[in-house]
């Protein structure tokens, strides 16, 4: 594991590039629960293109120091400037570009546009610990990257009036049941099953990955019809270019590891 050669541990975020392949970014402000500042929105957007742009990463964690994952915006900020505060380096907008599984390690408070930027996540593994919650309404404000779309397309739309009108807290468990969360474990197991995640996702053929990955959320968008056909077209343009030889290859490569 190798630490990004621009961020230093005083900075608001760290970013430790795996020799399997993937990174994860660590939002390092756990004085401030990890409240999304402009510098650290601007250094994570500034991370994930230097990430996509290197070919020998893959797949990105995402994960938080401290007993937060993130509390949302930084507030100090929104009583300076509120339309800096909120618009200016959208988190959310940051992490997009990554054309690779993104896996938020959710290690604690979950918060706003915390919680708005989990959502945007492809997977979600939470610590016991974690805990989830939609404030806008407590503070008179609606969400403004995508966290009231995403919260409805993860958990339905009356589980996701449920949590955005009382603003109440929904612990790790009540997250699983609902499908906010894929996974829950201890919080001293929360680093390695994520890493685990993104090895088992590493073994995949590369360009397979992320053109999958890009097949599901395009599908997201579409009626049911229309999704069938989109499946269709790339399957048509993405498989014809298989040989057989390199799936007997790829199969045997897959029974090896099943034994």
């Amino acid at each position: 594991m190798s630490r990004g050669n621009a961020v230093s541990d005083s900075a608001p975020l760290i970013v430790e590039r795996h020799a399997d392949g993937y990174a994860t970014i660590v939002f390092n402000r756990p004085d401030k629960l990890n409240t999304l500042s402009i510098a650290l929105r601007r250094d994570l957007a500034a991370a994930v293109t230097t990430l996509e742009a290197d070919p020998a990463i893959r797949v990105l964690i995402l994960t938080g120091q401290g007993r937060a994952f993130s509390a949302g915006l930084d507030l100090d900020e929104w009583g300076v400037a509120p339309a800096a505060a909120a618009w200016e380096h959208d988190a959310v907008q940051a992490i997009l570009p990554f054309s690779g599984p993104v896996i938020g390690a959710i290690n604690g408070l979950t918060i706003t546009g915390g919680l708005e930027l989990a959502l945007a996540c492809d997977l979600l593994v939470a610590s016991t610990e974690a805990r989830f919650a939609d404030t806008h309404t407590r503070v008179g404000l609606l969400p403004g990257w995508g966290g009231s779309v995403r919260l409805q397309q993860r958990i339905g739309p009356h589980r996701a009036k449920e949590m955005a009108l009382t603003a109440r807290f929904v612990s790790a468990d009540e997250a699983l049941a609902w499908g906010l969360v894929n996974r829950v474990v201890a919080p001293e197991r929360l680093r390695a099953v994520a890493e685990a995640l993104a090895r088992e996702m590493l073994a995949a053929v590369p360009e397979g990955l992320a053109a999958y990955k890009q097949l599901l959320d395009d599908e997201a968008a579409l009626p049911f019809g229309e999704a069938l056909a989109l499946e269709r077209n790339r399957a048509r343009a993405a498989n014809l270019g298989v040989t057989r030889e390199q799936i007997d290859t790829r199969l045997a490569r897959l029974r090896g590891q099943g034994r």
